[in-house]
């Protein structure tokens, strides 16, 4: 067993080779509280952990043994932190550039790209250092970055239908007359969701289409759509930040928002838009020629 005060995800590796020093067969950790991420690292890592909020996960050969319990997934006891969360525009542009810039690059390059002021990537920076989602030399240059774990971190503080403002529409000729009239629009759009994701890791067949736009209701009248509580085929959004218009792909003069944004509007999707969102990040992994820069 090995006790820390507290351990940040970049702490698991160097906590682990401290207590196999032990010889244990079993290893052990033990801290005030555990974030979400770092036991997911000490259990990938065949590690034990227990918290004191609950957190607990014990394993053992023999005798045979699984227990697992879960508790808190924030700290009760909230630690004075430069940035503690990935909420808003700043951390979302951040976080759309190290998913799509292949790395290696300086804080101020990555500022530059996301057009963020160097301050504030300086902070988001330091928190995935933290996470052990980047990994960076002290001073030096972002060298790799762990992007499937970065969407999924950013997807517990973003969420597509409460972090941008939609509305639910019926196309009463369906998502193909939707895309004819989309390659028409004057206004600034981009498709995402369900209908991106069949293009390129097919779960189930797309039924509804999800188009950031500019303004929602001017977008909706001349697209000709019908609002809709019940039986939309059709969500507008108008989004948290512009960043969802960045780096777009256009098809069949249909343009599409990109990749990492569609991922995580997916995950944070109801329905099987969770399903369709680790396809898709699964392509992603499999394909970072076909989006990443």
């Amino acid at each position: 067993m090995e006790m820390k005060s507290r351990i940040d995800p970049k702490d698991v590796p160097g906590v682990l080779e401290q207590v196999r020093r032990y010889g244990a067969d079993a290893p052990l950790v033990v801290a005030p509280f555990l974030g979400p991420r770092t036991r997911d690292l000490l259990a990938q890592a065949g590690s034990g952990y227990a918290d004191a909020t609950g957190n607990l996960r014990l394993t053992l050969d023999r005798p045979a043994l699984f227990i697992e319990g879960v508790g808190a997934d924030s700290s009760p006891w909230p630690e004075e932190r430069p940035l503690r969360s990935l909420k808003g525009p700043t951390a979302g542009r951040v976080v759309r550039a190290l998913c799509d810039f292949r790395p290696p690059y300086g804080v101020r390059d990555l500022a530059d790209r996301s057009q963020t002021p160097l301050s504030s990537v300086a902070r988001v920076v330091e928190l995935l250092d933290r996470e052990a989602i980047v990994k960076r030399e002290p001073r030096g240059p972002i060298e790799s970055v762990d992007w499937p774990s970065l969407l999924r971190r950013w997807v517990q503080d973003y969420a597509f239908t409460k972090s941008n403002r939609t509305g639910t529409f019926l196309e009463p000729r369906g998502t193909n007359a939707l895309l004819d009239k989309l390659r028409d629009l004057d206004n600034k759009y981009a498709v995402t969701g369900s209908f991106v994701a069949a293009q390129l890791a097919t779960v189930a067949p797309a039924r509804l289409v999800q188009v950031y736009v500019t303004a929602l209701s001017d977008v909706a009248t001349q697209l000709d759509l019908r609002p809709a509580e019940s039986g939309a085929n059709v969500i507008l959004a108008e989004p948290f930040d512009d960043v969802v218009f960045d780096r777009t792909t256009k098809r069949d003069e249909v343009t599409y928002a990109a990749a990492s944004q569609v991922a995580a509007d997916l995950l944070t999707s109801p329905g099987r838009g969770p399903a369709e969102g680790d396809a898709l990040i699964t392509w992603m992994e499999q394909n970072e020629d076909a989006w990443r820069s």
